[in-house]
């Protein structure tokens, strides 16, 4: 496993943290597939009660690695290591958490939709810039930001892709409270071990019950987002946005 992603289990919590600090903690292929395989892990291990995703509280996410993301473009298909990631904390059955602070920008922002308990820091900065990239949005957001947003906050939040502050965040529903940001990954612990304490079949079973009759939904929409998005990830707008990207200029989209 690379060491960009690093698990720690301990007393029923398994800690899931982003380690590539040097890079913002943007995600690589190989990244994914360590995330994919690290939740599988959790939901087969029965000594696993709760996972916490977290990354350094200067810095969540600052979303896919760019040049690894153009070397390796991603598939819409089952086994591409994106799409296990993000179907499996799609249909993680225990309680997932996270801990957020610093940038949390595409993938580090929809990821926190499928978790049950999100704890931010108040310099947390979310930003879903999908449409300013020539791209859609992943993770089933198209679905999931504008029921928990509202549509035009979500429409706010997707089109337009500006940052929003954390308490922008909480007002919305996306997190449940906003700490100083030393203390968000502890506050998240804190929180896994009154879970940990709790029947685990009970938790299980009111997840499941509070996400009845959606996850089909959110799993349909998440494929027909990837197939998407992989299809426009090839058109001129994209390529004139990574371009820009990798060559440190303002891309011209106008004219597409």
């Amino acid at each position: 496993m690379t060491q960009d992603i690093l698990t720690h289990a301990e007393a029923g919590v398994m800690t899931i943290t982003l380690n590539r600090i040097e890079r913002k903690n943007s995600i690589t292929v190989a990244m994914y597939a360590a995330l994919a395989d690290a939740v599988a892990r959790a939901r087969d291990d029965a000594s696993v009660r709760v996972v916490v995703l977290q990354g350094h509280e200067t810095v969540f996410s600052a979303g896919n690695d760019i040049g690894d993301f153009l070397n390796q473009p991603p598939s819409s298909g089952e086994e591409a290591p994106v799409f296990r990631f993000l179907k499996g904390i799609a249909e993680f059955p225990k309680p997932l958490l996270a801990a957020v602070c610093g940038p949390a920008v595409g993938i580090g922002t929809t990821m926190l939709l499928h978790c049950d308990l999100v704890y931010a820091g108040d310099n947390a900065a979310f930003s879903l810039p999908f449409a300013s990239l020539g791209l859609v949005p992943e993770a089933s957001s198209s679905l999931l930001v504008p029921q928990m947003f509202g549509y035009h906050r979500a429409a706010e939040a997707l089109l337009l892709g500006e940052p929003f502050m954390a308490e922008a965040a909480l007002e919305v529903g996306l997190v449940n409270r906003v700490l100083p940001p030393t203390e968000a990954n502890s506050y998240a612990q804190s929180v896994a071990r009154k879970l940990v304490a709790k029947p685990s079949t009970s938790l299980v079973e009111t997840k499941r019950l509070m996400k009845k009759g959606q996850q089909q939904a959110v799993l349909q929409h998440m494929q027909e987002e990837g197939a998407v998005f992989a299809r426009m990830l090839r058109e001129p707008a994209a390529r004139e946005a990574f371009t820009a990207f990798m060559e440190k200029r303002k891309p011209d989209l106008s004219k597409f």
